[in-house]
Parts: C-alpha cells; sequence; structure tokens
C-alpha cells in the first residue's frame, strides 16, 4: 500500500481508491514535456490520475516498496 507523508509536519494519507472503479490507487510519476516529472496517485483500471496529495504547501512523498 502507497502512503504519502509529510515531511514537514509527519502527517500521511493511507489508502486512497479511484472513484470509479473502487480500487486503490497506485503511486505514479508523469514526465511532463519540459522533461520534469510530476508524482500522481494512478489507478491501475481506468489508466485516471490525480496529482499527489499536498500538506504544508508541499507535495507529500511516497516511499515505494
Amino acid at each position: 500500500m502507497a502512503a504519502y507523508t509529510c515531511d514537514e509536519c509527519g502527517m500521511s494519507v493511507g489508502v486512497m481508491t479511484c472513484g470509479t472503479c473502487d480500487v486503490e490507487l497506485v503511486h505514479d510519476t508523469i514526465v511532463k514535456g519540459d522533461g520534469s516529472s510530476v508524482h500522481v496517485c494512478a489507478c491501475p483500471e481506468c489508466a485516471g490520475k490525480i496529482k499527489s496529495p499536498m500538506c504544508c504547501g508541499q507535495d507529500m512523498e511516497c516511499e515505494l516498496n
């Protein structure tokens, strides 16, 4: 299970599910046209994606297993 944690305050977010498919979202990274990358939560069923969560004004990080 992917858990996103805030480096600033320690807040964490556990299981997030797709509202359409009701399956657990997985951590993924997309590469933008300028070559920079963005961390996202992706649905393995419908390929929907959302920006990874933020806390304290910064992206929360996900440690991959």
